[in-house]
């Protein structure tokens, strides 16, 4: 089919039944190994260690502050240090990831967060505890976009939606296993738990295969063909998705090369409006500002901080196991409309229960917040970034996913430095913006996200990326 000027498809678009050929192979299609799950386990180590990043500063606040003497604005420092060093990450972590590729880039990565966990773990100042947390934030920069990625690259078309959304699954765990354990534990001790994910998963990557689409990018095609065959199965023909990927990535890599401006080419515009779009609908509607600030939400309302921080940190481990059970069997326009409508929902909610200060505000806002990372964690926490692991042509798939993490990042720390500047202003009229933004979101996914599930990486790219022949 190469009508309306897309590009020529060859035999990527055609269907690939699981049946036994003449040789007793199994054709490539579905299959679900031990090594793409060991492989997708191993990259998650790394969204766990993430998630204990993430969930570090708030049940280490008080312990930091009283033994090294720092100030609250002190302290405020080396909380948003994570957020320079994610955001320092970003602009490198799909160049790093084209070079090195895919596995080394996850070494690197981790390397900067073990250095940052025991730097924060033995520290005797405020120096050595920022300089700690902004390599774990590089770190952290790295991971997310490396992580959905290689999950989406090395994971059969039929599971790739669920496998890549346990990557949001894993830091959502990672963040409560750092609210409960800071509890008992102390703050230095925490950080030495925060670094054994990230211990684990430099050693395990050993035993990992590189992804075979970046194998085909830098022209390994002989290692393209093995790494695909031990991800698929000794006994599964692969000729034909070994075909594709190939074809695909000649054809691509042909058109322009992988630099920044070459984004902005009419070509892209689809796929980068989607990706980047995601990013920002996922943080514009105040979910790290939710996030970071809960307690004194819900002390404004009149509602125990300790119960609605708690209850927040373990609401987003079943919401998020829904989303990654859901991914492949409703598909994610589904899920992220019903997520972006509910966080909407609940934020107008939050924002009413402010504006009648009456003494059903305090169980209001607490439903409200609750509904809010039940809605986040069931789409637009995962989702995101499993579409912006799928959308991209694998020859700008770099530059766009360094910019997608880049406006993410970017967008979390707008809305988390503005939160208390508009909350002087008004509580109420706080979350009424972020409902708008939200109610934004659903129209924006209704109107220009793609349904991508069931579809090879090839079939998406080829199909949302207008080349001319």
């Amino acid at each position: 089919m190469e009508e309306d000027g897309l590009l020529p498809r060859y035999t990527l678009l055609a269907p690939n039944p699981r049946v036994i050929s003449e040789d007793n192979l199994i054709e490539s299609d579905s299959s679900v190994t031990p090594v793409v799950v060991f492989s997708t386990l191993v990259a998650i180590c790394g969204s766990f260690g993430s998630g204990c990043s993430s969930g570090f500063s708030s049940p280490a606040e008080s312990g930091i502050m009283e033994e090294l003497g720092l100030s609250t604005a002190a302290y405020s420092v080396f909380g948003s240090l994570l957020t320079v060093g994610g955001i320092i990450g970003s602009l490198i972590n799909g160049k790093v990831a084209d070079l090195i590729g895919r596995r080394g880039t996850m070494w690197l990565s981790e390397l900067f967060c073990i250095v940052g966990w025991f730097s924060i773990a033995f520290s005797k100042g405020a120096w050595s505890l920022d300089l700690g947390r902004l390599s774990l934030g590089i770190g952290v920069g790295l991971i997310a976009y490396v992580v959905p990625v290689y999950i989406a690259e090395i994971t059969p078309k039929n599971i790739r939606g669920s496998f890549t959304t346990a990557n949001q699954f894993m830091v959502s765990s990672g963040l409560s296993l750092m609210f409960l354990l800071g509890t008992v534990v102390s703050w230095r001790i925490l950080a030495i738990i925060g670094a054994v994910p990230c211990i684990i998963q430099v050693f395990a990557l050993f035993f990992v295969p590189e992804s075979p689409r970046w194998l085909a990018k830098v022209g390994r095609e002989k290692e393209l063909e093995a790494t695909l065959q031990r991800l698929r199965g000794k006994n599964v023909d692969i000729s034909q998705e070994a075909a594709d990927i190939k074809d695909y990535t000649e054809t691509f890599q042909g058109t322009s090369e992988d630099r920044f401006l070459d984004l902005f080419q009419r070509r892209y515009a689809d796929s980068l409006c989607v990706g980047v779009g995601l990013m920002v609908f996922q943080q514009i509607g105040g979910t790290n500002a939710i996030a970071y600030y809960a307690s004194s939400i819900f002390e404004e309302a009149g509602f125990s901080s300790d119960i609605g921080t708690i209850s927040m940190a373990i609401i987003q481990i079943p919401a998020t196991a829904v989303s990654v059970l859901l991914a492949d069997k409703w598909g994610r326009r589904p899920l992220l409309l019903v997520s972006a409508a509910g966080m909407c929902l609940s934020a107008f909610l939050v924002g009413l229960a402010f504006l009648l200060q009456n003494s059903s505000t305090s169980i209001l806002v607490y439903i409200g917040i609750q509904g809010f990372g039940l809605a986040y964690g069931l789409g637009l926490s995962g989702l995101a970034w499993v579409v912006m692991s799928e959308i991209y042509p694998i020859n700008i798939k770099g530059s766009a996913g360094s910019l997608s993490t880049l406006v993410n990042w970017s967008s979390s720390w707008l809305v988390s430095f503005t939160f208390n500047f508009m909350a002087e202003w008004s509580e109420g009229g706080t979350f009424f913006i972020y409902s708008a933004m939200c109610c934004l979101g659903v129209v924006f996914i209704a109107k220009l996200v793609p349904e991508t599930k069931g579809q090879t990486l090839e079939e998406i790219q080829a199909s949302i990326a207008h080349f001319l022949q």
